[in-house]
């Protein structure tokens, strides 16, 4: 028995580092991706919770940024009187914590081995490829640590959780109150992020129908579903349906979800082999269900074009990790559990050297050994040193990119939105009018004119760009920024 609990024992201690390695990052909060454009939502909820406006530019228009999740952050900044990026520590804290535990209670509904939900995390966090890459959604450890903070990482714990209580309401046939919850927490999933409502609503129909139920409870899921759709009509703060037709938009943005594929998730092949071997004993395993339609759902986006379908991969490799770590337990006779549980441990190895540069998010890179500061990639720099001058609600002409993504979170508007933005109907003209501004060839009068039109109080410029006319230099930041104030 003491035998048998030490593999238990170190796949428990392993998670639990890595783990601890996660929440360190939390301290620090790296910045990269969209960090700024929920800070800036955040910073909007702070200051007005009925009617935020756009979190990125100075315009009354509603956002799908403006979640469950995101509502309650902007009340505890707002209650607490905390700066966004205490608040976002704070969700981060709390969508690790859904995202462990959530994994612990769905993976204990398909195996009682003790060191099945650790063996989980660690290929949920590892079990990739040996081409790094991270997305808001996507759940490598590297792209966890930057992400965690992001209401992605919330809605994907909650899916966890969402499959692990559906899982018992059927078995057990729970009463309407079990289903009505049911339908509520997968609408929340929803519009919290919608990417992954989409995996949890495939999830969800894998472990329904691997389950195949009785007549009453397919009533009682068709209660809760309805009442799940009457949470996302009546939701104030943006119509979800309109996101539907608006998915079209950015094919563009997620093309490079269907780049080297095999270089990103090889590994997840170990998976596979565990979902072949769980089909030939059940045919009706929910794992293999969730993989197909995962499957089904990114390949017709990759064969239409359609490459905003590529972000329902999750549901595609969340099946075969934990099927991966599931069969550690369950591959049969004693030798045969061995070598599989060797063969994954090797491959854990392989992806975790592959990530180890999140290491620098919590040791300064010049104390890394040489090989682990290589995988290392620089977080962003903020724009804190701005703050002295540009004050909550100033409008500020930025380059589109990474300024424009990045200075909302500090409580100033952008002229155009950093990020697509299918609720704002001036998106174009605004994109225009920045490129415009910045160009060659443009005279003083027109560039005079577009900041007039917007309201722009200060430009931020690199040190290559020329300053104009009626601008006054006020400060320099890092990477040759300069801001300048509109001398009106």
């Amino acid at each position: 028995m003491r035998a048998a609990l030490r593999p238990a024992l170190a796949a428990q201690a392993a998670a639990a580092v890595v783990v601890g390695l996660l929440l360190l990052v939390i301290v620090r909060l790296p910045w990269a991706g969209d960090l700024g454009v929920h800070a800036a939502t955040v910073q909007r909820l702070r200051h007005n919770l009925l009617d935020p406006g756009n979190p990125l530019v100075d315009a009354d228009t509603p956002s799908p940024y403006y979640s469950p999740w995101m509502l309650v952050l902007g009340c505890v900044a707002r209650v607490g009187d905390l700066s966004v990026f205490w608040v976002l520590r704070i969700g981060a804290l709390v969508g690790l914590g859904l995202l462990v535990t959530g994994v612990w209670r769905y993976v204990r509904t398909l195996s009682a081995r003790r060191a099945a939900p650790a063996l989980a995390v660690l290929s949920l966090l590892f079990l990739w490829g040996t081409v790094l890459f991270n997305w808001s959604g996507f759940y490598g450890l590297n792209s966890l640590a930057l992400t965690v903070s992001y209401p992605s990482a919330f809605a994907l714990g909650l899916a966890f959780h969402l499959w692990a209580w559906l899982g018992r309401a059927v078995r057990e046939d729970g009463g309407w109150g079990v289903w009505l919850g049911l339908g509520v927490l997968w609408a929340v999933i929803l519009l919290c992020h919608q990417f992954s409502g989409v995996v949890a609503s495939l999830g969800a129909v894998a472990t329904v129908v691997a389950a195949r139920p009785g007549r009453a409870v397919w009533g009682r899921l068709a209660c809760g579903v309805v009442l799940g759709l009457v949470v996302l009509l009546v939701w104030p703060y943006y119509d979800f349906f309109a996101l539907v037709g608006a998915w079209g938009g950015l094919e563009s943005v997620h093309r490079p979800l269907y780049e080297d594929l095999v270089g990103r998730y090889w590994l997840v092949l170990l998976g596979v082999v565990a979902l072949g071997v769980r089909w030939w004993r059940d045919r009706w395993d929910p794992l293999v269900l969730f993989f197909v339609l995962g499957f089904v759902v990114v390949a017709v986006g990759g064969v239409s074009g359609q490459y905003a379908w590529g972000r329902a991969l999750p549901a595609v490799l969340i099946p075969a990790q934990v099927a991966a770590a599931v069969e550690v337990g369950e591959a049969g006779r004693r030798a045969v559990r061995v070598g599989w549980a060797c063969v994954l441990g090797v491959a854990l190895a392989v992806g975790a050297w592959t990530q180890v540069g999140t290491v620098g998010y919590v040791v300064k890179p010049g104390e890394l050994p040489a090989a682990v500061a290589e995988k290392y990639r620089e977080p962003w720099v903020g724009y804190q040193w701005m703050t002295r001058w540009v004050e909550y609600g100033d409008v500020v002409m930025a380059r589109e990119g990474r300024p424009s993504a990045q200075i909302p979170a500090y409580g100033a508007y952008t002229v155009a939105p950093g990020y697509p933005d299918f609720f704002l109907p001036d998106e174009g003209r605004r994109e225009e009018a920045v490129r415009r501004y910045f160009g060659g060839g443009v005279s003083e009068g027109e560039r005079g004119a577009i900041l007039r039109e917007y309201g722009v109080r200060w430009v931020m410029t690199t040190g290559a760009d020329r300053s104009g006319v009626g601008l006054r230099e006020v400060g320099r930041g890092p990477g040759g920024q300069v801001l300048y104030e509109v001398v009106r």
